[in-house]
């Protein structure tokens, strides 16, 4: 056989080969080509080694194929075997450009191409993470994994892709726990001053705890927080009970040194287990419960016969009583402080009711707000009742929840607006059609001075109860100027004077230590948003002002000490250096002068904001933890109702601590 014939074969065999990889990719899905625009060129006919396999129509009837990862080796090409073709593709790609520029809004390069394998090359362990991001996200139960619908859901995205488990779900949300805790742990310890709050929660026959955590990153001065726990209380829910669970979960987390101040709401509870086990100071000094007194006073009457009888022979002492004695050194908890919107609902409610002792505003208000509750049952009980007020009010009525005052609020709210933009022929159609008492004149003015009366208390608590920009120094300013407010409205009131003698006593009565504790006055100070303009009464703000002083010089004298590494003597000696608490005065003094009131302008006195901060951590309110209890709501369900406790805190930590795994 000739040189000819061999090689004519050989081609023929390749071409043969060819056409046969060819023809198996017909059987393959369809591909998506890399460069649409270069379709009239190039062809895909499948891809190798990281590479696109492109088949030039140009070299047709000869197949000619090329390995390309980009563009430019498809330019080569034509350049080097079609040059006659370089100006239309040259055209396709400018218009490709030009396409995705207008696309974007914007003349920038185009991006780079993405690969084909980094669109298809999906691993198991990536598709097991975006599928347990799922569950803690999206708060699904962890058997959906096993329906038949997700898994073909997961499989029709990635072909071949093992779904996990539930067992395996709940394992690997378990380990993230685990690192969840562990970097939450870690940020903590980086953290001077921390501040937490709690309350407890019962749902489907069990209780829990929940703690939350914030404080200030001292580099950005930005709030952050975190949920610590939800853990189950079983027993009865006893101040010792809950000293112990705290006292646990503090220990847990190395934060018991660091918290400033938990707030609470005002349980009787967690009143006393504070007032037996927390700090004690000018404003919270408890005294030991017990009966210690007396035994000391009965032992020191017979010290005689003690001596007899303990020469005589062996004293037998019971070591059960001794055991059973409870010194409250068991648990130790930091400063506590009552939550300022469980107070202010308590003053909407329990002390707005004692304006009733006037029997004009009694009589005015009970029949009100009977036709109001007439109203709201109906709209609440009937899908008829809501389609009337729908198409007369053109908005629904609002119904009060028991446990929230701001709602009873709003919901009264709703009715004045109602009446105000459709006018009070439409609440007297409404109340004609569902056969309900009708509002007199003097009952809807009433109605509108009651909104207007209540709304400096609704805005108060809605703004106390915030999270992320307040702090503890907007409690006393925000008091303040809501009393300032219910004795502006009292001058031009009509049938609401009883009601803001009441409130502004059941203020005086539940606020009335709070803005007298020095250590609040100068929480306020130190906000820069308030510093002294939110009172005009020298003496509040003189005794604030003493505070942060009295504070910042044993600050800078505790700070002068830490950082002596003299001797004794010396050490002995550094109070009497005054060029430290000086330094600190004249920043107090121009912290105050300055015109900015931003949380950027603490950076500039060190002094003042490492004070600030000590002061400023604490939440005035507890609504961070009723939030928490609100996102476990979304995952303790009726039909969840089994879930194993432990389970339920590691998912429900997960769904919100995302930025610590």
């Amino acid at each position: 056989m000739s040189v000819a014939e061999t090689q004519e074969n050989s081609s023929e065999v390749s071409q043969l080969s060819t056409s046969e990889e060819v023809g198996s990719q017909e059987d393959q899905p369809t591909l998506v080509h890399p460069w649409p625009y270069l379709e009239e060129f190039f062809e895909m006919v499948g891809c190798k080694n990281n590479s696109f396999r492109m088949r030039c129509k140009l070299c047709a009837p000869k197949y000619h194929e090329l390995m390309a990862n980009s563009p430019s080796n498809l330019k080569k090409h034509i350049e080097k075997k079609h040059p006659t073709r370089l100006e239309r593709y040259t055209q396709l790609t400018s218009a490709s450009l030009k396409r995705k520029s207008s696309t974007e809004g914007s003349l920038a390069p185009p991006s780079k191409q993405t690969k084909l394998w980094e669109t298809q090359r999906v691993s198991q362990a990536s598709v097991d993470k975006v599928v347990l991001k799922f569950i803690v996200q999206g708060l699904p139960p962890p058997h959906v994994v096993q329906q038949q619908g997700f898994i073909d859901l997961v499989q029709h995205l990635r072909p071949n892709t093992n779904v996990m488990t539930r067992n395996t779900v709940v394992n690997k949300v378990t380990k993230a726990s685990i690192e969840m805790r562990r970097k939450l742990k870690a940020a903590l310890s980086e953290i001077e001053f921390i501040a937490t709050t709690t309350d407890c929660w019962t749902a489907h026959r069990r209780s829990f705890i929940g703690v939350t955590a914030h404080w200030f990153n001292p580099q950005t001065l930005q709030r952050s927080c975190a949920a610590l726990a939800c853990k189950q209380l079983k027993g009865s829910h006893t101040f010792s009970a809950l000293a112990g669970a705290l006292n646990d979960i503090h220990t847990e987390f190395n934060i018991r040194e660091k918290i400033v101040r938990t707030t609470t709401d005002n349980g009787s509870n967690f009143l006393k287990a504070f007032r037996i086990y927390g700090q004690t100071d000018e404003n919270n000094n408890p005294e030991p419960v017990g009966e210690s007194d007396g035994e000391e006073d009965d032992g020191g009457q017979n010290d005689d016969d003690d001596e007899e009888e303990s020469v005589e022979g062996v004293e037998f002492v019971d070591a059960g009583a001794l055991l059973d004695e409870d010194d409250y050194l068991e648990y130790q908890l930091p400063k506590h402080h009552r939550c300022a919107c469980h107070l202010l609902n308590l003053v909407s409610t329990v002390d707005a009711l004692k304006a009733e002792v006037n029997p004009l505003y009694k009589r005015v208000s009970r029949s009100t707000f009977a036709k109001c509750s007439s109203l709201w049952n109906k709209s609440s009980r009937s899908t008829t009742a809501s389609e009337v007020i729908e198409d007369h009010c053109k908005l629904q009525f609002l119904r009060p929840v028991a446990t929230r005052w701001n709602s009873l609020f709003s919901a009264v709210e709703r009715i004045v607006r109602i009446t105000r933009e459709q006018g009070e022929g439409a609440l007297a159609a409404v109340c004609s059609e569902l056969d309900t008492p009708k509002f007199t004149p003097v009952e809807l003015a009433f109605l509108a001075e009651y909104a207007k009366t209540m709304s400096p208390v609704a805005k108060a608590l809605d703004v106390l109860q915030g999270e992320t920009s307040v702090q503890m120094g907007w409690l006393v300013p925000t008091i303040t100027l809501l009393r300032t407010k219910l004795q502006q409205l009292n001058i031009a009131s009509k049938f609401c004077e009883p009601l803001i003698a009441a409130l502004l006593s059941g203020l005086e009565k539940r606020f009335g230590e709070m803005l007298t504790d020095p250590e609040l006055r100068a929480a306020a100070i130190l906000v820069p948003k308030f510093k002294t303009c939110w009172t005009s009464d020298e003496n509040i703000l003189k005794l604030g002002l003493d505070y942060i002083r009295s504070h910042l010089d044993c600050q800078a004298e505790n700070h002068v000490s830490e950082g002596s590494q003299s001797s004794e003597e010396e050490d002995f000696f550094s109070s009497l250096k005054k060029t430290s608490p000086l330094e600190t005065t004249q920043q107090l003094d121009a912290y105050l002068g300055c015109p900015r009131d931003t949380a950027e302008v603490l950076k500039s006195f060190p002094a003042v904001c490492q004070l600030s901060l000590k002061l400023n951590t604490a939440l005035p309110a507890s609504a961070a933890c009723e939030r928490l209890f609100t996102v476990a709501g979304l995952i303790f369900r009726p039909k969840r109702a089994h879930t194993g406790s432990k389970n339920f805190e590691n998912q429900l930590l997960l769904r919100l601590n995302k930025a610590y795994w």
